[in-house]
C-alpha cells in the first residue's frame, strides 16, 4: 500500500515567528492582569482594615467622651455638694467668730470701737492662758472664749489669742 496522503505542510519561518510572539504576549499580558488583580485585592483589603480601625477608633473616642461627661455631671454635683457645705461651715464659723466688729490687737495696741463708745486696747503680749485688756480705762485679765459687760449696753468677747495677737469682738446695743 501506497501512502497516498500528502505530506503536512510545514509552517513558514514567519508564521512560526508570529505565533511564538503571539503566545508571549498573551503570557504577558495574563501576567500583567494577574498583578493588576492583585495589587486591587492588597489595596481594597488595606482600605478595608483602616476603615475597621477608624471605626473602632470613633467607637473608642464616643465612649470616652461619654465617661468625660459623666465625670463632669459628678463632678457639677459633687461641688454642688461642696458649696453647700461651705456655706454652713461659714454660717457656723460666723456663729462662733463673727468677723463682724472683730478685731486683732497686737500688743500695746488700742481701737476706739462701738462709734467711739468704747475704747479696746491689749496691755503686753498675750500669755500662755491669758491676757490683759484695757477697756474703757480699766484692766481686765480675760481668757479666750470670756465675755466681758461694759456698761450700759455693751460687750467684749475675747475669741482667742497667740503670744502676738488678741482677736475681739466687741459689740453695743442700738444707741439712745
Amino acid at each position: 500500500m501506497t501512502d497516498t496522503s500528502q505530506p503536512a505542510a510545514k509552517p513558514t519561518p514567519g508564521t512560526a515567528r508570529w505565533s511564538q510572539r503571539r503566545s508571549r504576549r498573551l503570557v504577558a499580558l495574563v501576567i500583567f492582569l494577574a498583578c493588576v488583580g492583585a495589587a486591587y485585592v492588597i489595596g481594597l483589603e488595606t482600605v478595608l482594615r483602616d476603615l475597621n480601625n477608624q471605626k473602632q477608633l470613633v467607637a473608642q473616642l464616643q465612649l470616652e467622651g461619654q465617661r468625660a461627661k459623666e465625670k463632669v455631671v459628678a463632678q457639677d454635683a459633687e461641688l454642688v455638694t461642696l458649696r453647700s457645705n461651705l456655706a454652713k461651715v461659714q454660717a457656723a464659723l460666723n456663729e462662733i467668730m463673727p468677723v463682724k466688729d472683730t478685731y486683732h490687737l497686737t500688743g500695746n495696741q488700742s481701737f476706739i470701737v462701738a462709734n467711739g463708745r468704747m475704747t479696746i486696747g491689749l496691755i503686753g503680749s498675750p500669755g500662755n492662758q491669758t491676757a490683759i485688756l484695757n477697756i474703757n480705762g480699766k484692766q481686765q485679765t480675760v481668757s479666750p472664749g470670756d465675755v466681758v459687760s461694759v456698761p450700759p449696753d455693751c460687750s467684749v468677747r475675747v475669741q482667742a489669742f497667740d503670744m502676738f495677737v488678741a482677736v475681739v469682738t466687741a459689740t453695743c446695743g442700738a444707741a439712745k
